[in-house]
């Protein structure tokens, strides 16, 4: 990786990991982002680690910006950005691991990735998703 481009890339991922505590408005230790990111569209997922059980939050517009900024930090192609995001903070430090569309084909349909990314990360703890709107 380009050294310019770490230096770009580090102070945005630490602002991620900002505003997803301001967001949360709480300690940040806990929280998971699974980002999968394709043309024209990005899926955000939020989750934080609750000691029982792992909790599912919505994301906001601030943090999707953030994440857009980061994956334009990439090369101009698309097909050489990342497709997908893990990103986690633990002990006050964030990791963030990149997925290429080499490596994972966000552009087919495919439910069970972020399920997979999920128990690789939490094992068998539940995961509480917010009620579906009603719709009525």
């Amino acid at each position: 990786m380009a050294e310019d481009k770490l230096d770009k890339m580090g102070p945005l991922l630490s602002s991620i990991g900002e505003q997803v505590a301001n967001d949360l408005e709480g300690d940040p230790n806990g929280i998971y982002l699974y980002v999968e990111v394709g043309d024209r569209w990005m899926s955000v997922n939020v989750f934080r680690d609750e000691g029982d059980v792992v909790r599912n939050y919505p994301s906001h517009p601030e943090l999707t910006d953030l994440l857009w900024k980061l994956w334009k930090l990439e090369n101009r192609d698309r097909k050489m950005r990342w497709a997908a995001m893990e990103y986690e903070i633990r002990d006050d430090k964030f990791d963030a691991e990149f997925a290429y569309p080499d490596q994972v084909d966000v552009e087919s349909f495919d439910i069970d990735r972020r399920e997979i990314a999920l128990r690789k990360r939490f094992g068998d703890k539940p995961i509480i998703y917010p009620p579906m709107p009603n719709l009525d």
